[in-house]
């Protein structure tokens, strides 16, 4: 998706579709729990930013809260909200620990996770809804 290591948040062109595809998603932190802290934040935000970097998906924004972290993503067609969710959450899992195994273990001592099963995902639109409906209505 990347072209000339230059990001491109309009209009993407792939094959033979012209496409542009931003989601809002949140990933929360397993029971809540403030574990985005303490360099945890910075660490995550880095892991996700490598993930991002061998993926057909752009970060166009992220923060963190201490329990969730909320990302602006803009991907392509071919590849799944559920496929993205999955691999930044496989990923960063294991590498967090990785780094913050000490700190972890004293949150979770029967098991290695990091994130809830679930995700909030909403779809952004560059055009305002009633104006698609009014230009839609209007054809022909």
């Amino acid at each position: 998706m990347k072209k000339n290591n230059q990001k491109l948040y309009g209009y993407q062109t792939t094959n033979r579709a012209k496409h542009n595809l931003k989601v809002h998603l949140i990933l929360v932190c397993k029971y809540r729990k403030k574990l985005l802290v303490r360099g945890v934040e910075t660490d995550t935000k880095n892991i996700i930013r490598d993930i991002e970097s061998n993926s057909d998906f752009d970060i166009i924004e992220m923060e963190t809260d201490k329990d969730h972290i909320h990302l602006m993503i803009q991907y392509i067609p071919r590849v799944s909200i559920s496929a993205i969710v999955n691999r930044i959450k496989s990923i960063s899992t294991k590498r967090i620990w990785k780094i913050h195994q000490q700190f972890l273990q004293k949150h979770f001592w029967k098991e290695k996770t990091f994130w809830t099963d679930g995700y909030f995902v909403c779809s952004i639109g560059e055009a305002n809804p009633e104006t698609i409906r009014n230009y839609i209505a209007n054809q022909g």
